[in-house]
Parts: C-alpha cells; structure tokens; sequence
C-alpha cells in the first residue's frame, strides 16, 4: 500500500513537472488586429480606458487630445510613461486612447493598466518585465461606501456629552 501512495505521488510530481516545463516552453503568441495593433483594457477606480498601441515615434493622443493638454501635471504623465521605461521601448509606440469615469489620477492609472497589457498582447516577450513590474495586476482599491448612521464611510457625527 505503501508503495502505491508513493508511486501515486511520483506520478502527480511527475504530471506537475510535465505540465510547467510545456507551459515554459509554449511561446505566447501576439494578439494583434488587422491594422497591427494592439488593444485592451485598462481600469482604475472608477475609470475605464480602452487602448489601441501600434509601432510608431511615441505619439500618445487620450480622447483625441494629446497627453500634455489632457494630463496636464507632470505627474501624470510620468506615470502613462512608466510601462515603456520598463519594458525599453520608449518612442517605439504609438498610443491612442479613450477614457471614462474617475478622475484625472484614476484616468491615468486606467490608462497605464491599458498600455501595459497591450504591450504585453502586441510582443509576449515584454510580459516578465511589465509583470515584475506590477503594471499587469488591476489594482482593486475602490473607495469604501458610505454607511448608515455614519457621516461618511467611518466618521461619526459629533459625539456631544451634554
């Protein structure tokens, strides 16, 4: 008995095994429309941004305007520049996208999350750096609704003893 648990238990190692080295080895393969370019999805908040990215000089237009006049803080803009700084391919795309709800912080973040899975679809190779980087993982943080009896989400009305 002994030996058929142990046996049972070198096969599930070796299925294992067998599975992980063909899931190595498989290459993605680029996800890319007829125009050559790649889309997807990127959401943050309450914003949600759809991105189309295509071989180019690093043009980025964000609901027909370009990033300067639409995100005007330097801060925001750094943070739409972040994926290409990660996986070297500053200037090499184009990037055209639309964006919806939130503001302008949660419009950037969305828009980040959206070029950095397209760059992912457009060359598979990229998705360790962006990955590593933490660009693919939608950051869930929504803010906390309000409750009853509450002013706000967890402030009490004030509290008067007399």
């Amino acid at each position: 008995m002994a030996e058929e648990i142990k046996s049972l238990e070198e096969l599930q190692e070796a299925v294992g095994a067998e599975a992980a080295a063909s899931a190595e080895t498989t290459p993605r393969e680029p996800v890319r429309d007829a125009l050559g370019r790649a889309y997807a999805t990127g959401k943050r908040k309450d914003a949600v941004a759809r991105v189309w990215i295509k071989p180019g000089s690093g043009r980025v237009t964000i609901n027909g305007r370009d990033i300067s006049k639409y995100f005007a803080r330097p801060v925001l803009q750094m943070i739409l520049r972040q994926p290409f700084q990660v996986a070297g391919v500053v200037d090499q795309f184009d990037v055209m996208a639309t964006v919806k709800g939130g503001g302008l912080s949660g419009q950037a973040g969305a828009v980040k999350h959206g070029i950095s899975r397209a760059l992912q679809f457009y060359d598979p190779s990229l998705r360790p750096a962006l990955k590593a980087a933490g660009f693919l993982t939608r950051d869930a943080r929504v803010v906390e609704r309000k409750k009853y009896g509450k002013r706000k989400a967890r402030r009490s009305f004030q509290f008067s003893k007399r």
